[in-house]
């Protein structure tokens, strides 16, 4: 097995471990040595699920005293993704804070009167659907990939395009896991959309670029309880 996929299969074991012993937010994770012995790897694997997970905001590392839970994953997030999936699923999330946030800076400098059209009737597809009790998630797409598509790149759609298994389970999960919680979680969720197409209707290169990333980062924190 390649040294990425014992890592894949570490971090997903330490999540699977979070939850299957109940470990609350604040709790002290096994020691590097521990984790290895349990998971059947070495400490370097170990090491750098553990650097994986702490980046994407599940464990904190405190030094001298080890390894911490720092947040929990939804329970309702394992409907949507099996835990040996998460390390890629999440890890999309990396390359989307790329991808996406240049996507969006391009399409303010680069959008067609057309393009923009599209945009903001993508907007309105998902603004419906998100205030029903539709799943929403193919709207949401579909506004991801317009925003993509209005590049005039069609390299930034073929990426997209080659993300799109994760970015759709994502999606699901998201809006099944705020549609759980207050109603103000679903109106800030579409204030985020609202801002990233009020920068490329306005031509604003860095503004749509930023609001893009804030959607993404928050976005990610939304899988958490």
């Amino acid at each position: 097995m390649s040294h990425a996929r014992l890592a894949d299969r570490a971090y997903a074991g330490i999540v699977e471990l979070i939850n299957s012993q109940s470990l609350q937010v604040g709790d002290r994770l096994p020691s590097e040595s521990g984790l290895a012995e349990m998971l059947g790897v070495s400490r370097t694997i170990v090491r750098e699920a553990l650097a994986r997970l702490t980046s994407d905001g599940f464990t904190e590392t405190r030094r001298g005293a080890g390894s911490y839970v720092k947040s929990r994953p939804s329970d309702r997030l394992a409907a949507f993704m099996p835990w040996a999936e998460m390390p890629t699923t999440m890890g999309s999330y990396e390359v989307r804070l790329v991808l996406e946030a240049e996507a969006a800076r391009l399409a303010a400098q680069r959008r067609s009167s057309e393009a923009m059209a599209e945009i903001e009737q993508a907007l309105e597809n998902l603004r419906g659907a998100l205030l029903s009790s539709a799943p929403a998630h193919e709207e949401d797409l579909a506004f991801h990939r317009c925003v993509a598509e209005a590049t005039a790149n069609d390299a930034f759609v073929a990426a997209f395009n080659a993300l799109e298994n994760d970015i759709d389970r994502i999606m699901r999960a998201g809006v099944d896991i705020s549609r759980s919680r207050a109603p103000e979680v679903i109106e800030t969720m579409m204030r985020e959309h609202e801002t990233i197409v009020e920068a490329i209707r306005v031509q604003d290169p860095e503004g749509a670029a930023l609001a893009m990333r804030w959607h993404l980062w928050e976005g990610r924190k939304r899988l958490m309880p």
